[in-house]
């Protein structure tokens, strides 16, 4: 499990340049809010669907939508929540930069922009 509550598979990790896991968040499920302190995220949408919600380090909020083959970069020290809205579970990979470092590198945030985490 991740920080946020998602369900994470570790398919590729290269401990000098990155790494890429499966993400995968059942219908009806939205993450805790959190912030990475030293990684960028890349994610690319496999399956279902559902919204992001990032807020900037100066607190400018954006939500956007996701189905499959959505792209969204998540920033070093943004803040996060995602959710699935729809009937299957909402799938994605996400390539992180430098490679993960471990649970510590997720910070939990008080709130998100999608309200209460369920996972």
């Amino acid at each position: 499990m991740a920080p946020d509550g998602s369900e994470i598979y570790f398919r590729v990790l290269d401990a000098e340049r990155a790494s890429l896991v499966e993400v995968i968040l059942a219908p009806g499920r939205t993450s805790r809010p959190v912030r990475h302190r030293t990684v960028e995220e890349i994610w690319y949408f496999l399956a279902g669907s559902g919204e992001v919600w990032l807020r900037s380090p100066d607190g400018a909020n954006t939500t956007h939508r996701l189905r499959q083959g959505s792209t969204v970069t998540i920033p070093t020290n943004w803040d996060f929540q995602f959710r699935s809205d729809g009937v299957d579970p909402l799938r994605f990979l996400c390539f992180t930069i430098p490679p993960w470092p471990g649970n510590d590198e997720a910070i939990l945030v008080s709130e998100g922009g999608l309200g209460p985490a369920n996972v």
